[in-house]
């Protein structure tokens, strides 16, 4: 029973929760680093923590996207893990929406994610080896009231990693995709001390990342979903 073995991680979106939490966990585990975001001046303390090259990026241009391949690829190597994190959203009654700012929503989640993740297969096909990994939420299985554009890009978001998984794991690359399911706890958003671990843990929910790449490809997991042991379904 063969386990994978991973090299190079990219994580595209990162802030300092879930994705700060995967450079952590994958800089521990010998892997190197790069992180993508479109303003990287926060990133230079988890840079220095975990080793990792920061590289400034619009995960919704498709030149960004490919160039900032081609960065990961002189400076460090090629990635061999790919996770998504990027998203957006546009809050509001429906009919006050601002069609602007859905279009940006579905871009951000679900388009973006295309881009990153057509750069990351066309690298990992020809070795038939390698990770796509897609960030989730409640909304990609849910849509809540006044966040119809979340839930559209994270519909989407889903779409594309249930037919990518169909078509490539055959191929050798393994893609899941996340559902977070409740609110991720962070130095800004804690829960109630009367309700004790009600918020999902992002170091937590990194580990689950992790034990996905350790699966043998005769049992894949193509989605997970995480939630508290409190959240309701």
């Amino acid at each position: 029973m063969e386990i994978p073995k991973y090299k190079i991680a990219l994580i595209v979106g990162v802030g300092e929760g879930l994705s700060a939490s995967l450079a952590r966990l994958f800089a521990r585990e010998g892997i190197k680093v790069a992180l993508a975001a479109r303003k990287i001046e926060k990133l230079g303390a988890l840079c220095t923590e975990t080793g990792a090259r920061a590289f400034a990026c619009n995960a919704t241009e498709a030149e960004e996207v490919e160039r900032l391949f081609g960065m990961v690829e002189r400076e460090i190597g090629t990635p061999d893990i790919v996770v998504y994190n990027a998203s957006a959203r546009a809050r509001g009654a429906f009919t006050d929406l601002v069609p602007a700012e859905v279009a940006n929503a579905i871009t951000v989640s679900a388009f973006g994610g295309f881009l990153v993740a057509q750069q990351a297969a066309t690298r990992m096909l020809p070795n038939k080896h390698g990770a796509i990994l897609f960030t989730g939420a409640s909304a990609s299985v849910k849509g809540y009231p006044q966040s119809a554009p979340f839930a559209m890009g994270k519909f989407a978001l889903r779409g594309l990693a249930q037919s990518m998984a169909r078509e490539l794991s055959p191929q050798g690359i393994h893609v899941a995709h996340f559902v977070i399911d409740g609110g991720i706890r962070s130095a800004v958003r804690t829960e109630p001390a009367d309700k004790p671990d009600s918020m999902l843990d992002p170091d937590a929910i990194a580990l689950s990342y992790w034990s996905v790449l350790q699966q043998p490809r005769s049992a894949w997991t193509w989605e997970v979903e995480l939630r508290p042991w409190v959240e309701k379904f």
